[in-house]
């Protein structure tokens, strides 16, 4: 009857997929179709050529550089180990109280102090170096020293050394993989340009069948 409100029907058994989450949406460029031109079938190759690249070349990438930045780091922490040395330094004024002493804090914090102590070539030396808070005057810290007797930092741990070499083995992987997006990027963009200059050139020989007066 007019003006009844029309019965709710149950959803279709088999309804049509999503435009965007067809599956051959996905593959389109591999598919034989009307629509596809020889510049995306070409696109798809230089994008699977270019993904079989990155995951051959990343892995021996990774590997390269964590091995080559492994044994640098470790011949520096070597020669570190063998030019620096342990010295005792006595501070020469208090250091700041800052934190409550005994706190989590006071654990953490270190403030630069003058300190006094003798190089390895037998002179005595002042210098700054952090210290943790608190401390009186004329109390003794242990200060690195370098073959020049300045103050250094510690030779590298082998976690350092390994922390190192992983960071650098990582690097290697990202820039591998970026140079493969921007490579994929760049042939996207010049196929495109491709493809508008054949546009132009089928409309130069349609438009004047289009535009011809009857």
């Amino acid at each position: 009857m007019a003006g009844e409100t029309p019965r709710a029907q149950p959803p279709p058994l088999d309804p049509a997929p999503a435009p965007g989450r067809h599956p051959h949406l996905v593959l389109w460029r591999w598919r034989r179709n009307t629509l596809r031109r020889r510049t995306d079938r070409l696109h798809a190759w230089i994008a699977l050529g270019l993904l079989l690249a990155v995951l051959a070349a990343a892995p021996a990438a990774m590997f390269a550089a964590g091995d080559a930045a492994h044994r640098h780091y470790r011949a520096l922490a070597e020669h570190q180990d063998l030019t620096r040395d342990h010295r005792p330094a006595v501070l020469v004024h208090d250091a700041p109280r800052h934190p409550e002493p005994g706190s989590a804090e006071a654990k953490k914090t270190r403030y630069p102090v003058e300190v006094r102590y003798t190089g390895p070539d037998g002179a005595v030396r002042t210098a700054e170096t952090d210290v943790e808070p608190g401390l009186p005057a004329d109390s003794t810290v242990l200060v690195w020293a370098d073959a020049a007797g300045g103050l250094t930092e510690p030779p590298l741990t082998g976690d350092q050394v390994r922390s190192r070499a992983t960071g650098w083995a990582i690097l290697a992987f990202l820039g591998v993989a970026l140079t493969g997006l921007a490579a994929h990027g760049a042939t996207g963009v010049l196929l495109h340009r491709i493809n508008l200059a054949h546009w132009d050139a089928a409309w130069a020989v349609t438009a004047p069948r289009w535009s011809r007066a009857p």
